[in-house]
């Protein structure tokens, strides 16, 4: 957690080639060429290794970032929008259509065994400013995974709590920051009328994506105040010596609260889910809303049993914690029936053994920089709660025996989300006023940014196939090196 989005790639274009601007002719030459930094920029990083990718992200995202006042001041030359006020007024003119590329990465379309998934060709700047915005959003998601990650090794010496809470805001920063955008297309592409040419950018996807990111920043609030899953963390980590003269400090955590935030990620991880699961989009994308929604419904079982716990009622929060595997779709070993059969204790040891695999699995990808978290959490949740609940079933099997209540019931009677975060509007950037009246000046070079063909254009798709290519699958996870 975050979603390990893969970056898409896209081609040279020569905005001079399709565009000219009457008041700032200068402008489609230096939109050419920050456009042409951010597509060097993108290559660059989808070929580095996962250690080298941490410096590679800044600039990628600062390049972006010095990009889009020039795209959106060309988009104001061509169609005015009520949000955007430049200082000057700018006038471009389409010559013709444009014809750029981009490489979808949330389509459903599987690539070609060892060929790049197609690039799809697009002919409107619209949708060219919906690709990068989407792309300056996957980003920043990337980016708070970056922040996350120091959180969850076990490698090294456990992180102090003021850099956690530091870690933990800045990635919250990054994903509100991302839902921002999303917000901001979903809005725009209300006044559309031609259909994108790819599932990546539509605006099912792009609401969905708007949720998914809402729902990752909540449980973040939440894991800020959340001591159990840095204890457990903390007993797999073996550089760290504190527990050799201090036990874990387990403070009493606001835990309805946290409950109730958990069910507001949930409610927004089902949003997303029930917007894209109909759509072609990729399969391990739809796997991972539903698994972030499990993830967090889960949690707020957890934090119901916690506060029942701390109320005295011991069995409800077991019962509670019960709940939480269920939601997991973890199967608890009953008490009852032929425990004692040769086919059930293998059964048992076989369930078992799988479980220490994919949690060896998941360490290793923490340890690489690989596309860990590709489960929203739900392994991580899950050794939370049979913490828990081993110790729980401890203390009530020999001091409190209380009766444990049933699941059903408990699920029955969960009260409805609360939110934490309000996603600010978007505000597209704007040209300074020196840099609009430089470019008033005519262009000092000629604009051959569309002159260089990349080794991979030759895969692109038109548009008007978009029905029968609406995209490709995830090709590579973040963190992977990528060769080519």
């Amino acid at each position: 957690m975050p979603y390990p989005f893969t970056l898409p790639t896209t081609s040279s274009f020569s905005f001079s080639s399709s565009f000219t601007c009457e008041s700032h002719p200068s402008l489609p030459l230096n939109a050419s060429t920050h456009r042409g930094v951010v597509r060097d920029t993108l290559k660059k990083f989808k070929r580095l290794p996962p250690h080298s990718q941490s410096p590679a992200l800044s600039s990628l995202i600062s390049s972006l970032h010095s990009y889009l006042p020039y795209l959106f001041a060309l988009d104001a030359g061509l169609t005015p929008h009520p949000s955007h006020h430049h200082p000057e007024e700018i006038t471009v003119t389409l010559l013709t259509a444009p014809q750029i590329q981009w490489r979808p990465t949330l389509s459903s379309l599987p690539p070609i065994p060892g060929r790049e998934p197609p690039r799809l060709k697009i002919t409107s700047l619209e949708y060219d400013l919906f690709f990068t915005l989407t792309t300056l959003a996957a980003a920043l998601a990337l980016q708070s995974r970056l922040h996350l990650h120091p959180l969850y090794l076990t490698t090294t010496a456990p992180v102090g709590t003021t850099q956690r809470q530091t870690a933990i805001s800045s990635a919250t920063k990054s994903l509100l920051d991302a839902a921002s955008i999303y917000d901001y297309l979903s809005t725009r592409s209300e006044s559309l009328s031609s259909p994108p040419p790819s599932n990546d950018i539509s605006p099912p996807t792009i609401r969905a994506l708007r949720s998914l990111a809402l729902a990752e920043a909540t449980l973040l609030a939440v894991l800020k105040d959340d001591p159990y899953p840095a204890i457990v963390l903390q007993q797999r980590n073996e550089n760290d010596t504190e527990w050799m003269y201090k036990s874990p400090d387990i403070p009493k955590v606001r835990a309805h609260l946290f409950a109730r935030l958990c069910l507001a990620a949930a409610e927004h991880a089902s949003q997303a889910y029930a917007l894209v699961n109909s759509h072609k989009i990729n399969a391990d994308f739809i796997k991972y809303l539903d698994d972030l929604r499990r993830t967090a419904r889960a949690k707020a079982c957890r934090f119901f049993g916690i506060d029942a716990e701390l109320g005295g009622e011991q069995g409800k929060g077991i019962g509670w914690l019960w709940a939480g595997l269920k939601e997991l779709g973890v199967e608890r070993e009953g008490k009852h029936g032929s425990s004692g059969s040769g086919e059930k204790a293998k059964s048992s040891l076989m369930k078992g053994l799988k479980k220490e695999w994919t949690e060896r699995r998941e360490d290793k990808k923490i340890e690489k920089g690989l596309d860990w978290g590709a489960d929203a959490g739900r392994l991580e949740e899950r050794r939370v709660i049979e913490m828990l609940e081993g110790k729980w079933v401890r203390q009530n099997d020999t001091i409190m025996t209380q009766p444990i209540p049933p699941i059903g019931p408990l699920l029955a009677q969960m009260p409805t989300g609360r939110e934490i975060h309000t996603v600010k509007p978007f505000q597209p950037p704007l040209l300074e006023p020196n840099v609009l009246e430089a470019m008033r000046a005519p262009p000092d070079r000629s604009d051959e940014y569309g002159n260089y063909p990349s080794s991979d254009e030759e895969t692109a798709v038109d548009s008007s196939m978009a029905g029968a290519f609406p995209g490709t699958q995830g090709e590579y996870r973040t963190g992977t090196p990528n060769y080519y």
